[in-house]
C-alpha cells in the first residue's frame, strides 16, 4: 500500500507488526504439564501496518486507548524493534543499520513523550538534560554547550536563566517544553509526538501546539502526532491515520476525513467530537468495549461493535486499499459501493 504518489517518503512502514509475549513461569509450565488450560499470553499490539510519511508532513495517528498507536510510535522512533515487517527511513532499512549509520538515524528520529515528568531525569539539571546528547554525539563541543543550551531553550520559549534548575521546579507546560528542547538539541528531522499535550491544561495545550507548528516552519520538521483528541489532530495534521486494535482502518487528508469519514469506526469517533452546532446532543461513546489484544476477534477487528457487520466481516479481514485518490480504508462495505 502506497499512501502517496509522486513523492519520496521520508518514512516507510511495510506490514509492521509487534507482539509482546508473556512466557509461562515455572509454576505455569508445571500446571500446563498436568493439563491446566493455560498458555503463553501474546499481545498483538500492532498488526500489519503499512504507512508512508513524506518530508515536511504532519500525520495524525488516532485511536482509542489500547489500539497500539503508542507502540507504533515507539517502533518508528526505534524504541521497539518490530516483530515483523520493514521500517525504512529515507530509503534505508533501519533494522540493517549498524554503527555510525544506526546512530545517525537514531538522532534524526526523536520522540516526545506524554508525561514529561517521568521522561525527564529528576537528578539532572535542565542544562544537562538538553546539552548532554549534543555533546556526546558531536553536535556541539563541551565549551559551547552552555550557549547551545541557551539558544535551544529560547527556541522553545524557556528562560535560559532556569537552566540550572531541576525538572520538579517547573510547571507541566514548561517540562513539556524541556522535553521538546531535548529532542531538538540533536537536530532531528522527524519527531514522534506521543500524546504530547494530553496531560496539559487546555490553555497550555494551545501554546504547545502553536510551538510545534512554528518549529515545523523554522526547522522543516516532519511529525507523527499521536493523539486520542480528534480536535487537536484536526488543527495540526495534514493527514490522519485511524487505528483500531493494532490495525489501520482509514487514511485520508484531514479535511476529507472530517468532512466525510468512510470507515464505521471513524464515523463513530467523529460523531462524538464536540461541535457548537451539536451542543445539546447527548454524549454517547462508541458502543461496546475494545476487545483484548491478547485474543482479538477474527475477521475485521471492529465487527463486534460495528452496526453494519456481516458474516463476511466476522470471517475475513478487510484489506486497506485505495478507495479514492489519496484515500484508503479497510472495510468490506466499500466492495459493494
Amino acid at each position: 500500500m502506497t499512501a502517496e504518489t509522486g513523492a519520496q517518503a521520508m518514512l516507510e512502514l511495510r506490514d509492521v507488526s509487534k507482539r509482546f509475549v508473556k512466557s509461562l513461569d515455572l509454576a505455569g509450565k508445571i500446571a500446563q504439564r498436568f493439563g491446566a488450560n493455560i498458555r503463553e499470553e501474546v499481545v498483538h499490539a500492532v498488526d500489519g501496518v503499512s504507512l508512508n510519511i513524506t518530508s515536511g508532513e504532519v500525520v495524525g495517528l488516532v485511536g482509542e486507548s489500547g489500539c497500539g498507536k503508542s507502540t507504533l510510535g515507539r517502533i518508528v522512533a526505534g524504541v521497539h524493534a518490530p516483530s515483523d515487517g520493514l521500517v525504512k527511513f529515507r530509503g534505508r532499512d533501519i533494522s540493517g543499520l549498524k554503527g555510525a549509520e544506526a546512530t545517525d538515524v537514531a538522532l534524526k528520529v526523536q520522540m516526545i513523550f506524554q508525561d514529561p515528568m517521568s521522561s525527564l531525569n529528576p537528578r539532572l539539571r535542565v542544562q544537562d538534560i538538553i546539552g548532554e546528547a549534543p555533546v556526546v554525539h558531536g553536535v556541539v563541543d563541551r565549551a559551547g554547550m552552555a550557549d547551545y543550551v541557551e539558544e535551544t531553550m529560547l527556541r522553545v520559549g524557556l528562560d535560559p536563566s532556569y537552566a540550572r534548575r531541576y525538572p520538579h521546579q517547573f510547571s507541566g507546560g514548561q517540562r513539556q517544553r524541556i522535553g521538546i528542547a531535548r529532542a531538538l538539541a540533536v537536530k532531528p528531522e522527524f519527531l514522534v509526538c506521543d500524546e504530547s499535550v494530553a496531560a496539559l491544561d487546555v490553555s497550555i495545550q494551545a501554546q504547545v501546539l502553536n510551538l510545534f507548528m512554528n518549529l515545523r516552519e523554522e526547522l522543516d520538521l516532519t511529525y507523527l502526532f499521536i493523539s486520542h483528541d480528534l480536535g487537536v489532530v484536526e488543527h495540526l495534521s495534514d493527514r490522519v491515520v485511524i487505528m483500531y486494535l493494532g490495525r489501520v482502518v482509514e487514511i485520508a487528508q484531514t479535511d476529507a476525513l472530517f468532512a466525510e469519514p468512510n470507515h464505521p469506526y471513524t464515523k463513530a469517533l467523529l460523531a462524538e467530537v464536540p461541535r457548537l452546532e451539536t451542543r445539546r446532543r447527548r454524549f454517547e461513546p462508541v458502543k461496546g468495549e475494545i476487545p483484548s489484544p491478547i485474543d482479538p476477534p477474527s475477521g475485521c477487528h471492529f465487527h463486534p461493535r460495528c452496526p453494519h457487520a456481516t458474516e463476511r466481516c466476522r470471517a475475513e479481514r478487510p484489506v486497506l486499499r485505495e478507495i479514492a485518490p489519496d484515500r484508503f480504508a479497510a472495510c468490506h462495505l466499500n466492495d459493494d459501493a
